[in-house]
């Protein structure tokens, strides 16, 4: 199957690296007419431009800190005032800083909430008032993660903002259905990226060694990669989805449910 995105406009965060980054690559490789694209650092951001703007995409980056509260309409506004509209957007930026129900405090939970909830859904607002707007449709993905289902103790509330998040993509999926607005959402398992690699090695302190040790410990010996999950949203943003909309979809080598 060929998936293409030819002419489509579409909102990525989180673009620099990681998983934003694989879709952002992967949306220039299927044709995509332009793609803003947004993460906090400068050089990485028009390093990344450049280099999808080689593809054959035309690609612009701004800056921002999605924990300020005027970066979503800030972003949009910029996405439209280069390509003209929102086709499509990918909710890909989120913060994994840990926080348990006896460590956490109000900080954690309003920067892990502001980053991975409400900044989220005000990008979905803008992208969708403006798809309304024009009255073509359109197509939004939000990289959730399967710790929406529950998550570990040290992720409660990093767990919590994904429930958010979840939920809010049925919503909007529900409520927007009859403008032919399709969105869905990706419960993405432990995947390999730059920042897992510095929370796990140097956060954490767990050193060099721990991704031979948490590979070897999957069912399919190895942790997923952002590539695979790049390849997932593509379809859901393309036409090749079809009119699904509202799914939430686990992708993990475990099955969600079922007893390890």
């Amino acid at each position: 199957m060929e998936l293409r995105l030819d002419d489509k406009v579409v909102l990525v965060t989180g673009a620099t690296q990681g998983i934003g980054r694989a879709i952002a690559e992967e949306l220039a490789r299927c044709g995509a007419g332009g793609l803003l694209i947004t993460g906090r650092d400068e050089q990485r951001g028009a390093e990344a431009a450049a280099q999808l703007s080689a593809i054959g995409t035309p690609t612009a980056f701004v800056a921002a800190e999605l924990a300020d509260l005027a970066a979503p309409a800030l972003l949009a506004e910029a996405c439209v005032s280069r390509f003209g509209r929102i086709d499509g957007l990918v909710n890909a930026a989120g913060l994994t800083d840990r926080a348990s129900f006896l460590d956490a405090d109000l900080d954690d939970w309003a920067a892990l909430f502001a980053v991975n909830a409400r900044a989220p859904f005000f990008l979905m607002q803008a992208a969708i008032a403006d798809m309304i707007k024009r009255g073509q449709g359109g197509a939004i993905v939000n990289i959730l993660s399967i710790n929406a289902h529950c998550g570990s103790p040290e992720l409660a509330v990093y767990s919590a903002t994904k429930g958010a998040l979840a939920t809010l993509t049925r919503n909007a999926a529900n409520a927007h259905r009859f403008d032919r607005i399709r969105v869905n959402g990706i419960n993405v398992g432990w995947t390999d990226t730059p920042a897992e690699r510095i929370m796990q090695a140097q956060t954490l302190g767990l050193g060099p060694g721990w991704l031979d040790a948490a590979n070897a410990s999957q069912p399919f010996g190895r942790l997923l990669a952002a590539s695979e999950v790049a390849n997932l949203a593509v379809f859901l943003l393309s036409d090749a989805s079809g009119p699904m909309t509202g799914a939430l979809i686990d992708q993990e080598q475990w099955v969600v449910g079922a007893n390890r």
